[in-house]
């Protein structure tokens, strides 16, 4: 299978605007995304933007980037645009969704969510979650959770504290590997009734009857949404660099 990696970025985030370009250890951190999965190694990376500015810094750091439609509801959208403008005849097999706000991304991940793929053709979709027993995290809304079969099966996502009972709870973290056929089916889906409620659009693909495998890892990236977690993400990166140095 042949991949094409592809990082969806807007400069309109509700929490914080402009965190693509946010400045972390001298580098935009959409930079930072780009050059884990760059170090993947596992195909063609692409940054989708809204905004020219976008654009600009990823060039400026040698990287690939499309310019897509602003208008476009979602990333997902936009990863299915950008994708058909650099391959319109979809000669990669998988697109993988590598969110533009994990500026800590293992690059192993990635290889991780896309080998399912290669060894049962009755999977549409693969994405990952961490296991976790943080009663914060449990009952934050913020953290979408997956409740995922023995086999892997995602069975459903949530921001509900789920599933009852004992045991650890998975966070779902937001990288996809999507078959291109897959891709474009979940594309051409209207919003389904639990994805509104929800607000995780991949329920939109369940609701289908796609089918959505989870890969379990050991860590999760450390997302940016806030001013906080920017805060935190240039103290992750400034302390690996001097670990490596």
């Amino acid at each position: 299978m042949s991949a094409l990696i592809i990082i969806p970025a807007r400069m309109a985030s509700t929490r914080l605007p402009g965190k693509p370009l946010a400045d972390i250890a001298g580098q935009p951190m959409i930079v930072h995304v780009l050059r884990a999965a760059e170090a993947a190694n596992m195909g063609p990376v692409l940054v989708a933007c809204a905004e020219e500015e976008i654009k600009e810094a990823v060039e400026r750091a040698g990287g690939a980037a499309e310019l897509t439609d602003p208008e476009l509801p979602s990333g997902s959208d936009r990863v299915r645009q950008a994708a058909n403008r650099f391959d319109p005849y979809q000669s990669y097999d998988v697109v993988v969704n590598v969110q533009g706000d994990m500026p800590t991304l293992d690059p192993a991940l990635i290889g991780t969510i896309i080998a399912p793929l290669l060894d049962n053709d009755t999977i549409d979709i693969v994405t990952a979650a961490v296991p976790t027993t943080d009663e914060r995290e449990i009952s934050d809304p913020n953290v979408v959770k997956a409740v995922v079969a023995e086999n892997g099966r995602a069975l459903y996502f949530t921001r509900a504290d789920a599933p009852f009972g004992d045991g650890p709870v998975l966070h779902h973290l937001g990288v996809y590997a999507y078959r291109r056929k897959a891709l474009n089916a979940f594309c051409d889906l209207l919003p389904s009734p639990l994805e509104r409620r929800e607000r995780l659009e991949q329920l939109r693909a369940l609701e289908a009857g796609m089918s959505i495998h989870v890969c379990l890892v050991d860590a999760a990236p450390h997302g940016v949404d806030t001013e906080a977690d920017l805060v935190r993400a240039r103290e992750i990166l400034a302390l690996n660099s001097k670990v490596r140095t």
